[in-house]
């Protein structure tokens, strides 16, 4: 069967020029559950990888930055935070037609939807979203320069350039306009702090971004898909957690998410529990809470924009943009608590 993005044969010759070992026919299954880069499992008779690559259509600059993921993954092996063995990076495309990423696979459980969520029980749940939380503290204590990645980023007006990129993204994904968009980033243009802390960022923090133990969910096995990682305000991060319990956050993936689940803690609670575990302030909350409102809304359209291209972005793609007036509406609902 065709795979769309995916060519077992250039494959094969990419991972024995990179000096991989590969014995036996190569096998490649498309792993489910994305809606940006395409992520498949590779297996040869003896070993297993998973293989990342940006969609056949639609591209957006960043959103699908294999370098980036490849540098941050690399970097942080050994660290507080698991993730999965790097392997190898294929920088200009030659395989497959654009950059992709080889990692080692990692045996687990994925929790996507509310279907997977359903085999654990209440209290796995809780100690689950307990651990993710302690994870993503422990991601943004750790100093970049010890592992690698102090010029990863720009920390210094991140949050400042996180309003404009999103709002430039609009420009070239949307699919009608919206005047909900340009209140938001007008407000966030005007609100946005004029200092905030700094640390690595995953950008994408959330249960199916995840890797869990099988025999003990509470344990994280390998954060995933670091695609929009950098250096910045952590704070972002952790918002964007919290607005990912929307329930309309269902039409983004295309399925009735775990993390929007009522078992899942709420977002209050688990911006409590990060500030418990980290120890930080939460600071300018509304703030953050409206950035990250306005990011998703963008993303929605964007899955929709590149559907309508005619990339693979799953079931219910053509749908995900009708989330965008929903998120942007609670940006500005979270603009206005953050003004009195």
């Amino acid at each position: 069967m065709s795979l769309p993005g995916m060519d077992v044969v250039a494959l094969e010759k990419f991972l024995r020029d990179s000096g991989v070992a590969v014995r036996g026919e190569l096998r490649v299954g498309l792993i489910g559950g994305g809606r940006s880069n395409l992520t498949f499992a590779v297996a040869d008779d003896e070993s297993s990888w998973v293989v990342r690559r940006p969609p056949v259509a639609g591209l957006t600059p960043s959103a699908h930055d294999m370098a980036r993921e490849f540098t941050v993954t690399r970097a942080l092996e050994g660290s507080a935070v698991p993730v999965a063995k790097t392997v190898a990076f294929d920088a200009q495309g030659t395989a497959l037609g654009a950059p992709m990423t080889v990692v080692e696979y990692v045996d687990g459980t994925v929790i996507r939807d509310q279907d997977d969520l359903a085999a654990l029980t209440d209290a796995q749940v809780a100690a689950s979203a307990a651990e993710l939380v302690r994870v993503l503290a422990r991601l943004h204590e750790i100093d970049p320069d010890a592992v690698g990645l102090g010029t990863f980023g720009r920390p210094t007006g991140f949050v400042e350039r996180q309003v404009n990129l999103w709002a430039a993204q609009w420009d070239r994904v949307k699919t009608r306009e919206l005047a909900d968009v340009a209140a938001l980033h007008a407000a966030l243009a005007e609100s946005a702090p004029n200092a905030s802390a700094a640390s690595i960022v995953h950008g994408d923090f959330r249960i199916d971004n995840t890797i869990l133990d099988a025999a003990d969910p509470a344990r994280v096995r390998a954060v995933v898909d670091w695609e929009m990682s950098t250096l910045g305000d952590p704070l972002t991060d952790v918002a964007l957690m919290c607005v990912y319990r929307s329930p309309v956050f269902d039409l983004v993936l295309g399925s009735s998410a775990a993390w929007t689940s009522d078992r899942m803690p709420t977002a209050d609670a688990l911006a409590q529990a990060y500030a418990t575990a980290s120890g930080r302030d939460l600071g300018d909350w509304g703030f953050y809470l409206a950035l990250a409102n306005f990011k998703l809304g963008v993303i929605g359209e964007g899955i929709t924009h590149r559907a309508l291209q005619g990339s693979g972005a799953g079931a219910g793609a053509e749908r995900a943009a009708e989330a965008t007036p929903e998120f942007m509406a609670a940006g500005l609902r979270a603009m206005k608590g953050h003004r009195k």
